[in-house]
């Protein structure tokens, strides 16, 4: 396809070309020799993820079920048994037979294990761009433009799902050229082995399979009479047998249910349960509600530059090609390739855009398509080398920028080490410190912690120290060992003079955290030498003067004069001083066995999101906290940094240890508004001038839409501890079920059911809390703690709503008299009584149906003749001056009767009527 390169020097010597020769005919070998080298090296730089525990568990409990040991994977309640163990299971085998027990050297041979596999998808890269271009050179940059990805080098030695994908993918697109190319049996058996492999790594690994039927019916369609088309259907059908067997036998859950395994795989892949708050472009989004370029955004972002540059000149070189001549994709098989690479780059993105698939940790998920890119990115590189450098000296400086921008790549991945998974090229903008962090994620995988372990203990050599580990990991702690996660990847040595702190026992340092942007590092981590992008990862904080660096307590120090120079706005245990968005929590004459406790602040916004309840994710407010630290004998002081934009009300408090975690009570709890009238003072402006739902002995429950959005706020003055910790129950009714999520359409509200403690606290006694609505229009709200209290609002407490509706009915004639007067208005079912108390409403109203054409009911009432619209006056009405009225929506169908009317249940009815509507 490209003219062979010349050398670059054409004035070599015979000796020194011969060199030159092999080292181009043995590149790619030499290099991928190179990186296992220092692989080999590299391996213990880097830490351990949580899933890496979760994997070698479903290995474990897969080998055990071959064995005969277990039938735990049969089980409905281990979710985990339709993921493929043909990577893990081997890793769990060279475990075993490494013989030792010591995660250290575990990890060790996991690690250089993943990232052999990652070189050898390099190479198999290699060899398909040799046999694609016919050029050593190209094939060697295709080798490269593979391995100097920065995410993608980091994740080949903690990350034993998507790079391993990745390698694989890349390993099969080479037998897929492969065997098209020899066309011959073996070739296909071969081919279908490694799709049958590449799909039990990850389902999505089928959609080659119906992409290689295509090629071979187009085989097929094109093929002579007689042999021909023999061997093409005997080849096809190797392949189709030999991938399905192979994925069948590596997947120990479908040898009992084939079916459930390959369905629920695929229900997995387009929609995963678990629902993450994703950092992506400054704000905080749910998994399943990320915009469709999530995974197109991140590619460019964590892509280097000169690869992007190379890829794009591929793609458009292969798109015009196909353009020029479209009927070659069909008949050359080179040409068609190139074409299955353009698609394998493209068509992924696109689908998990269009289905919406839950997607999480930036683009690991689409890894694999890595492969076909770089094939492309190379593809564009040799294009510009031929057909842009016919002279000596262009040529050569085209070499030197490929040599430049491979050679940036390089020292960038070094520079970072090992924190390459955390890379962003120019295209984010940097320009503060904390911009690339209020942006996305950098350290979701937490590996930071090993470094910042083995600094402290360099730091302090000879010395045993005591850390504070909450909020780290927190659920992949194993509560019997009670040890750190990340103290396994260190020697057994380094580990003996690693301490957890016991409950409020002082600790030495503090490692948090803080995955939330909001958050910036207020630890003055001067001790901890490592910084990224976004500044520190890992904050390591000394809890203790003596542990503390001359600039750290420096600058305690200098925020503890700023403080206690103006009055305090809260005081107790801790005094509170407020200073910008910065809040000091500062103890005089703290004593020596002072316990760590928790001090900590929860903002509850003016405008919490009701986006949240549309996922069904309940909470909508911020916390943070933090520990004291001691400066000199008598001074504790923690220091919290809110939002810039923080707005709404703060309830401080102090906890002890094991804090908001563990759920330990409050020392402490005070509140404080950051604007007015704050929570307090539309509380009390609601109990002077409206009526609560509630008694006055219960929780007060008032509608706000004084502060822009509607939320439900609860409020008592002396609330004991039982009614704080009491759950709340909250069933919101829409007015159009259409509203809801579609699995709580059937019972007709939305569940809300919540912990006072998760939306407001009990300072000074009082409960106070403040729940957001949603934003669609609500027709009534039921809400109370069981056997406590209960209300029932209809959101238009203020009346004019109702008073609207009363007025349009003045020029309108009833369609019915009785205890109530009935008006059909506008789609809807007015009922309206002009004097009455709350014993005219408090019985149950039946509303029955019966449409023109019985095909317009649901399937189950079809056999009834009607529709059952049953409701409870509260739920549709409410009262104003003495009068009650409910709108209730009727059914858009045509009507040809309605009865309605109120009922006592073992009573019998009230009233009735039927109106003949006839529409």
């Amino acid at each position: 396809m490209f003219p062979q390169l010349r050398p670059i020097f054409p004035q070599l010597s015979d000796g020194r070309r011969a060199a030159l020769n092999f080292l181009i005919a043995h590149g790619g070998l030499l290099i991928c020799a190179l990186f296992l080298l220092a692989g080999l090296i590299l391996a213990g730089d880097y830490g351990i993820i949580s899933s890496e525990f979760t994997q070698r568990e479903n290995a474990r409990v897969n080998w055990d079920y071959i064995r005969g040991q277990t039938d735990r994977i049969a089980t409905s309640y281990y979710h985990d048994r339709v993921y493929g163990v043909a990577f893990e299971l081997p890793l769990l085998l060279a475990e075993q037979a490494l013989g030792r027990e010591d995660y250290y050297y575990i990890h060790r041979l996991r690690s250089t294990l993943t990232h052999l596999f990652f070189i050898i998808g390099g190479f198999f890269c290699y060899r398909l761009a040799w046999r694609l271009f016919n050029n050593r050179l190209i094939a060697v940059l295709a080798l490269l433009i593979f391995l100097l990805h920065p995410r993608l080098y980091a994740h080949s030695f903690f990350n034993s799902k998507d790079p391993v994908f990745l390698s694989m993918f890349a390993l099969t697109l080479y037998l897929l050229e492969r065997a098209f190319r020899r066309d011959t049996p073996g070739a296909f058996l071969l081919l279908g082995m490694a799709v049958g492999l590449l799909t039990n790594l990850r389902i999505m690994g089928i959609m080659l399979f119906p992409a290689i039927i295509a090629m071979r019916g187009l085989d097929l369609f094109y093929a002579g009479a007689g042999p021909e088309r023999k061997h093409i259907l005997l080849t096809g059908g190797l392949f189709i047998l030999a991938a399905g067997l192979t994925a069948y036998a590596l997947a120990p859950y479908a040898w009992t249910n084939p079916l459930d395994y390959l369905t629920t795989s695929l229900s997995l892949t387009v929609n995963h349960p678990t629902v993450a708050a994703q950092l992506f472009q400054g704000d905080l989004v749910f998994s399943r509600e990320l915009p469709p370029h999530y995974n197109a955004t991140w590619f460019a972002l964590t892509t280097p530059p000169p690869l992007l540059l190379l890829g794009f000149i591929g793609m458009a070189l292969v798109a015009a090609r196909i353009c020029r001549h479209p009927g070659a994709i069909f008949r050359n098989n080179r040409r068609r390739f190139l074409g299955l690479l353009l698609a394998a780059f493209l068509l992924p993105p696109l689908a998990v855009a269009l289905l919406g698939s839950n997607q999480y940790h930036d683009w690991r998920h689409l890894y694999f398509i890595y492969a076909p890119f770089g094939l492309l990115a190379a593809l564009g590189g040799g294009w510009l080398l031929a057909a842009r450098a016919r002279q000596g000296w262009r040529r050569a400086g085209l070499y030197v920028l490929a040599g430049l921008g491979l050679g940036l790549t390089l020292f960038q991945m070094a520079q970072i080490h090992p924190w390459q998974h955390g890379y962003f090229n120019f295209l984010v903008d940097r320009t503060t410190p904390e911009r690339l962090r209020a942006q996305y994620e950098l350290d979701r995988w937490k590996l930071a912690q090993r470094e910042g372990l083995a600094y402290l203990l360099e730091r302090h050599p000879g010395e045993t120290l005591t850390l504070r580990t909450e909020g780290l990991q927190r659920r992949t702690l194993a509560p019997a060992a009670r040890e750190l996660l990340q103290r396994e990847t260190l020697p057994a040595v380094d580990r003996q003079r690693l301490r957890v702190a016991d409950g409020g026992g002082r600790a030495d340092y503090e490692l948090l955290y803080r995955a939330d942007p909001h958050q910036p590092d207020l630890a003055f981590n001067a001790a901890y030498r490592r910084r990224l992008y976004n500044n520190a990862l890992i904050i390591v904080r000394p809890l203790d003067a003596a542990r503390m660096t001359a600039s750290a307590i420096a600058a305690y120090q200098e925020i503890y004069r700023q403080a206690v120079a103006g009055a305090p706005i809260i005081r107790a245990d801790y005094n509170v001083y407020r200073h910008g968005n910065r809040l000091t929590f500062v103890r005089e004459n703290c004593p020596p066995e002072e316990p760590a406790d928790w001090l900590g602040v929860k903002l509850i916004p003016h405008y919490p999101d009701p986006g949240l309840l549309r996922s069904e994710i309940p909470g909508s407010y911020a916390t943070f906290h933090n520990h004291a630290a001691r400066l000199g004998n008598n001074i504790c002081l923690a220091v919290i940094q809110l939002p810039a934009d923080a707005a709404g009300d703060l309830i401080l408090s102090q906890r002890p240890a094991g804090g908001f975690a563990a759920g330990g009570r409050p020392v402490w709890e005070e509140f404080y508004s950051l604007s007015q009238p704050g929570l307090r003072g539309l509380i009390a402006n609601h109990r002077q001038n409206r009526p609560a739902a509630a008694g006055p002995e219960d929780f007060a429950v008032f509608i706000d839409r004084d502060s822009g959005r509607n939320r439900l706020l609860y409020a008592k003055r002396e609330c004991s501890l039982a009614e704080y910790e009491t759950r709340v129950t909250l069933h919101i009714y829409p007015v159009n079920p259409a509203d809801l999520p579609p699995r709580r359409r059937d019972s007709g509200f939305a569940n809300q059911d919540f912990a006072l403690a998760n939306y407001g606290g009990r300072p000074g006694g009082e409960c106070l809390a403040a729940f957001p609505l949603p934003d669609y229009p609500i027709a009534a709200i039921h809400t109370g703690q069981a056997g406590r209290w209960n209300a029932i609002l209809y959101p238009p407490d203020d009346p004019e709503p109702l008073r609207a509706t009363y007025a349009a009915l003045s020029d309108r004639q009833p369609a019915a008299l009785s205890t109530f007067t009935l008006y059909p208005q506008d789609n809807r079912l007015i009922y309206l009584r002009e004097t009455c108390n709350a014993g005219d409403t408090a019985a149950r109203f039946f509303l029955h149906i019966l449409p023109q054409d019985v095909a317009d009911l649901p399937a189950e009432r079809q056999a009834a003749g009607f529709v059952n619209l049953d409701f409870a006056f509260d739920r549709w009405g409410g009262s104003f001056d003495g009068k009650c009225l409910a709108a209730v929506p009727l059914p858009d169908y045509p009507i040809k009767e309605i009865r309605t009317g109120q009922h006592i249940p073992g009573q019998g009815e009230l009233w009735a009527v039927e109106l003949r509507v006839g529409r």
